[in-house]
């Protein structure tokens, strides 16, 4: 993950003011510790700390076209990034990163391009040429974005509060999915998925184009130019993303950089049951996998730390951040700047143990439907800011835009649980068999 700031309309475009710009974006540096960048326009200026993931050494931010009339900074992953450089034939690049599509698919498309990526991203790109300016958020919200109000009528947009909590007199968290326009000087829903209006779908369980979806999901993630490995947690949605990349990994561009043996990583109280499931999983697959301790009070001792960094006092988050906080900076000690997890699974099948009180499967439909919607505020914050804050890269193949679409097009009635089966399963979970896959 990256840092991104920017700011358009400053009644002050001083030294001074370029100077207070770079001390605010040094407050997300834990983001992006790799390099810094700033570009300045006028009143506008677009700032960025870089955690270098994808073409290390050549793709600084702020990205660019070909005449720098079109200047983006991103935070996030452009995943079909090469399949959207074949439609820019036309256009030159100058880096390896898989964000610099974006300043040329605006040239192309114009605003109207967004849903043609395939990612977890939060972008602002200023046109020089009209002094217009757009950004966006991806479509559950995997990476965070906030925007804000100056006193002096200018607009903010940052990765975390912490950068606009002192210059903005309001700020709101940027809605996944939206993208805002200073043409139209409004918010607008990119995303509209059939799942969104939350009308019950009657989609047949096909299993062979479901997992498909999955492990397309999963390898299309195995993109990186840098060490990488798997959360593993024991449970079903982790082992499920560690058996998959483990079994495709020697066919990714990642094999030939590291090696065939994938690294899985767990956290936990000495003898806990993650533990115990996440060592199972782990031998079984042939995982190098790395487990870490943390002792009660070392994680009471953390929670001022973790609350600054996850920007919440959500008392669930702010429990789950604490465990991952800390393994996310054992993990970053061992060179490892990006990792695979398994977030969104249960609110997409309806995994929570309160899901079996469903009474029918118009409300067990709705409830996952609006559970996806909050992702950006619990999960996806948490699996973002708590790795972020020591420069881990968290990717969530389940929230794969493709992949969801499928999953939420499936019956209901096929995720619940019967009368006729057992409390502590779901009829598509109990077909799920990690040695086959």
């Amino acid at each position: 993950m990256c840092g991104i700031l920017a700011v358009f309309g400053c009644a002050d475009n001083s030294q001074a003011k370029r100077t207070r710009i770079i001390e605010l974006s040094r407050r997300l540096r834990h983001r992006g510790p790799d390099w810094s960048g700033l570009h300045c326009f006028e009143d506008c200026y677009l700032a960025h700390q870089r955690l270098a993931i994808i073409d290390p050494t050549s793709g600084d931010q702020p990205l660019y076209n070909e005449d720098k009339t079109v200047v983006v900074t991103v935070n996030g992953e452009i995943y079909n990034h090469k399949e959207l450089k074949e439609k820019l034939k036309g256009h030159q690049f100058r880096t390896g990163s898989d964000c610099e599509v974006i300043a040329h698919l605006y040239e192309e498309y114009g605003e109207e391009f967004v849903d043609m990526l395939d990612g977890m991203f939060s972008f602002v790109l200023l046109d020089t040429r009209t002094k217009t300016f757009i950004a966006a958020r991806d479509a559950i919200g995997i990476t965070p974005l906030y925007m804000g109000w100056g006193l002096d009528g200018s607009i903010w947009f940052a990765s975390e509060m912490k950068a606009l909590s002192d210059d903005c007199e309001r700020f709101i968290s940027f809605p996944p999915g939206h993208i805002y326009s200073s043409k139209q000087g409004e918010l607008r829903r990119w995303y509209n998925p059939p799942w969104y209006t939350e009308i019950v779908p009657s989609g047949q369980y096909e299993p062979l184009v479901l997992r498909k979806a999955f492990e397309k999901a999963v390898t299309k993630r195995l993109m990186t130019d840098v060490p990488f490995g798997v959360l593993l947690s024991g449970g079903l949605d982790s082992s499920l993303v560690a058996a998959v990349a483990s079994r495709h990994l020697a066919d990714s561009d990642a094999y030939r950089q590291w090696g065939s043996q994938l690294h899985t990583f767990c956290v936990g109280l000495k003898g806990s049951p993650d533990l115990v499931a996440a060592s199972e999983v782990a031998d079984y697959l042939g995982t190098r996998h790395h487990e870490f301790h943390f002792t009660v009070q070392e994680g009471i001792d953390a929670l001022e730390e973790v609350i600054y960094h996850i920007e919440t006092f959500d008392v669930t988050t702010i429990r789950a951040s604490t465990p991952m906080f800390l393994m996310s900076r054992k993990i970053k000690s061992l060179g490892v700047k990006m990792v695979l997890s398994g977030e969104g699974s249960d609110e997409i099948f309806g995994g929570y143990l309160y899901f079996h009180k469903a009474p029918n499967k118009k409300e067990f439909h709705e409830e996952t439907c609006r559970k996806l919607k909050a992702l950006h505020l619990y999960d996806c914050l948490r699996a973002n800011k708590s790795t972020s804050a020591w420069g881990v890269e968290a990717r969530v193949p389940f929230l794969d835009k493709e992949f969801i679409n499928i999953a939420m097009s499936i019956d209901p009635d096929l995720k619940m649980v019967s009368s006729k089966t057992d409390s502590r399963q779901q009829p598509l979970a109990s077909q799920v068999n990690i040695k086959r896959l």
